[in-house]
């Protein structure tokens, strides 16, 4: 089992999602889609400026509301975080393939809250529960999850963040991917970072100058991409 630390709005987090899914398709392994906020905590941090995608992350929270909205509507736990998880990848695949119009800006469209109602709609979820971008009310359970996973993993990282075998079990943040391995590479990556949690004291292993996330919607941000 692993908790799933998610912002709609992260590419990371959506391709470090798809590749979990990929495991679980071929592992014993039940995903918990758990909650976290770029915008909460990006707003805790000091970062000397303003943040540039402080309007895509109150997006991802707005977008996080409805997920909320709709873990609480089934008769069970489980049915809610089924349909979390129906919910994220309706979303994902609306927001993540979806190729920019000339001349718009990368990004424009990604945190887009218009998309939530077309995307109840491929769930059969009941269409009123699209006010739930605006519901305030939704945002303590955003915050608790949150800072859940900033307590599990620490404060100075970002999305996604897994906990293995929860509550107890280790977590961390990421493994931050720029493409999907295959199945055979994807079990591969899954031993080698449960390994890696495995041990207290790992803290990071790390390399810079990686490549963004390869999706259509960030086509214009890659090079060549003419942005």
């Amino acid at each position: 089992m692993v908790d799933f630390f998610f912002d709609p709005v992260c590419p990371f987090a959506w391709l470090t999602s798809r590749w979990v899914l990929g495991v679980a398709e071929q592992r014993p392994v039940t995903v918990n889609w758990r909650f976290i906020s770029l915008y909460l905590v990006n707003a805790r941090d000091d970062h000397g400026g303003d943040n540039p995608y402080a309007g895509l992350h109150l997006a991802g929270r707005s977008l996080l509301r409805v997920a909320a909205a709709l873990r609480e509507t089934p008769g069970t736990p489980e049915e809610g975080n089924d349909l979390v998880g129906r919910y994220y990848t309706a979303l994902g695949e609306r927001l993540w393939y979806r190729q920019p119009e000339p001349g718009e800006q990368p990004l424009a469209a990604v945190g887009d809250p218009s998309l939530v109602p077309a995307v109840l709609a491929d769930l059969g979820a009941d269409p009123k529960l699209a006010i739930a971008v605006d519901d305030t009310a939704l945002d303590a359970v955003i915050a608790a999850e949150t800072d859940l996973a900033l307590a599990r993993a620490g404060t100075d990282v970002g999305t996604p963040i897994c906990t293995f075998n929860p509550p107890d079990g280790p977590s961390m943040f990421g493994p931050v991917i720029s493409s999907l391995p295959d199945a055979d590479g994807a079990v591969e990556l899954w031993d080698a970072v449960r390994t890696l949690a495995a041990h207290d004291g790992f803290a990071e292993l790390k390399r810079s100058g990686g490549d963004l996330p390869d999706l259509p919607a960030l086509g214009g941000l890659r090079p060549g991409g003419g942005q």
